[in-house]
């Protein structure tokens, strides 16, 4: 029975520290594509000059919304990796500090979803103008 409950405890641990990876992984993985999008960015208005139109703003949007989406992924992981921890140890203490994570990341998560939902709009109704017959003249 001791045995069964070390393999469980050592899955366990295993799985924790494979979903933290991920967790700085996703963070990594946002941080670099955010920077290269940034460059891209910036390169893109230095080639182009005074001559095109140019959004800050707009350019701003998709920046923050790469590196959000990201963010919020590595939020997701770190959570899992909390559950996976907590279930094997599910001492009061461990629990107390399970819910508290819980509550401040999914505080933290649901106030990135809703920064990601107002980016995506900034974006569609930016390429909505763009689109539109009278952004012509």
């Amino acid at each position: 029975m001791h045995a069964l409950e070390d393999l469980i405890i050592y899955l366990a641990d295993s799985l924790r520290i494979v979903l933290e990876g991920i967790a700085v992984l996703c963070i990594l993985t946002g941080l670099v594509t955010t920077l290269q999008l940034a460059v891209r960015q910036r390169w893109k208005r230095s080639r182009q000059g005074l001559k095109s139109f140019w959004d800050p703003e707009l350019s701003l949007a998709r920046i923050r919304l790469n590196f959000g989406v990201w963010l919020s992924m590595a939020l997701e992981f770190q959570l899992g990796a909390d559950i996976v921890n907590t279930s094997v140890a599910p001492s009061l203490e461990a629990l107390g500090k399970l819910a508290l994570l819980a509550v401040i990341r999914t505080f933290l998560n649901f106030f990135l979803a809703r920064e990601i939902s107002a980016e995506r709009n900034t974006l569609n109704h930016a390429q909505q103008v763009a689109a539109s017959p009278d952004s012509a003249l």
